[in-house]
């Protein structure tokens, strides 16, 4: 698989989903956080991360890649669907992955 691909694909899925849904709703006031989940940290996509500087270890297990798109936006909702285009895009390519979010 082409992972390089696979990631910039999900990029920049989850750019044009956080740009689409600012020009829908705008940006809420509700500060907080979103990030993809990869529950197998021994995954050839995970291992392709480690090697390029993507994500960081789960604090439980797995991988995270928080913020996915860079957007520094503190609207949590912008990130929840950033981070759900990107884990969707993932899922499309058989990578078992999901979108976290939590309030700051």
């Amino acid at each position: 698989m082409d992972f390089q691909s696979i990631y910039s694909e999900a990029v920049a899925k989850a750019i044009i989903a956080g740009r689409q849904y600012v020009a829908q709703y705008g940006e809420d006031m509700y500060c907080g956080f979103g990030w993809v989940e990869i529950p197998n940290g021994r995954s050839p996509f995970v291992n392709w991360c480690k090697k390029n500087g993507v994500g960081s270890k789960h604090w439980k297990k797995g991988w995270q890649i928080w913020n996915p798109t860079g957007n520094c936006t503190q609207s949590m909702s912008v990130k929840e669907v950033e981070s759900a285009a990107f884990a969707e895009v993932l899922e499309t390519h058989g990578i078992v992955a999901w979108a976290c979010s939590r309030a700051d």
